[in-house]
């Protein structure tokens, strides 16, 4: 690794990453995760990089939701927004100590600090009149009935069941950005918007949280961007971004260009759902003036903010 001293960075890890091996989200599984998960963050640090860290949370929302559900008739289920503010709240605390501990075995004695962020979104996103984002895990149609009751949204997922559905709308600002700038400005390495942050809309002259999802990559571009910082690396379970992906053409795409990348998200190459999000944070943060971005696997990050590893775009 040969990162510039001082140079900033923003990784941002998916919130599998933050569970075990087979998926489990027992608070070992998940804390043994977390150090795994920070050690080539540690390295980066080490190096002399500013570095924030997001993450996903994805499963620990859904457990959340799960507790919510069955618990409905003995305590109120908490909305969506509480859940990702809670979840931020409780992976942050993991990675400030993994992460701290990592870098005392290596002799780097920097503060870390963890931000529970909003995130501004549009009352009116389309997303809100037609939520199709899927959270949580499948019911039957009687318990999706019974919660329904209670102003969800559910849809049949046919066999598997049912599945609440909620709105996944456009990032708009980080609102909590100035507070991440000034800790990185105090020397702090940071955690910070985990989840994609917490939606609110402006409301009655302030913010008030909705029941919403935001793409973690989406926002973690506007993260680097409201920042200031040099270089994004979205940290996935794959080396590259491919084209062709699950067909005989299947091909990693390696250093590109923002154009070309977009015209294999025109001609269908990145699932919605996954790789889709990935690649539009990258092109985002590079056509907004950002030097470079970039998708890899964990253990690569390092290599990736050189630009040397994984899918990479410069501006």
């Amino acid at each position: 690794m040969t990162t510039a001293n001082r140079e900033r960075v923003v990784i941002a890890l998916g919130g599998n990453a933050m569970t075990g091996p087979d998926g489990s989200a027992t608070p070992d599984a998940q804390r043994r995760a977390v150090e795994v998960a920070v050690e080539p963050v540690a390295d980066l640090v080490a190096s002399g990089a500013q570095v924030v860290l997001t993450h996903g949370n994805g499963p620990q929302v859904g457990n959340l939701l799960i507790k919510n559900q069955l618990a409905a008739r003995v305590v109120p289920p908490v909305p969506l927004d509480w859940c990702g503010a809670q979840t931020q709240a409780t992976i942050g605390f993991l990675v400030l100590n993994a992460l701290r501990g990592a870098l005392a075995a290596r002799d780097v004695d920097r503060q870390v600090a963890v931000v529970v962020t909003r995130t501004l979104v549009d009352a009116a996103d389309p997303g809100f009149t037609d939520p199709v984002k899927p959270v949580g895990r499948y019911f039957s149609a009687r318990d999706a009935e019974r919660f329904g009751a209670l102003g969800q949204s559910w849809r049949s997922f046919g066999a598997k069941g049912w599945r609440r559905v909620v709105a996944s709308p456009e990032p708009l600002e980080i609102l909590d950005a100035p507070a991440v700038d000034a800790l990185l400005a105090a020397g702090f390495v940071v955690v910070a918007a985990g989840g994609g942050g917490v939606p609110v809309v402006r409301a009655d002259g302030g913010y008030h949280g909705v029941e919403a999802v935001i793409d973690k990559d989406l926002a973690a571009q506007l993260l680097a961007r409201h920042v200031g910082a040099d270089t994004l690396v979205i940290a996935t379970n794959v080396e590259y971004a491919m084209a062709g992906y699950g067909t005989p053409d299947e091909k990693p795409i390696g250093r590109t260009t923002v154009a070309r990348l977009r015209e294999y998200a025109a001609a269908g190459h990145f699932a919605g759902g996954s790789m889709g999000p990935k690649v539009e944070a990258i092109v985002r943060f590079v056509s907004a003036g950002g030097k470079r971005a970039a998708i890899t696997s964990l253990e690569l990050i390092g290599d990736a903010v050189d630009g040397k590893a994984g899918t990479v775009i410069e501006g």
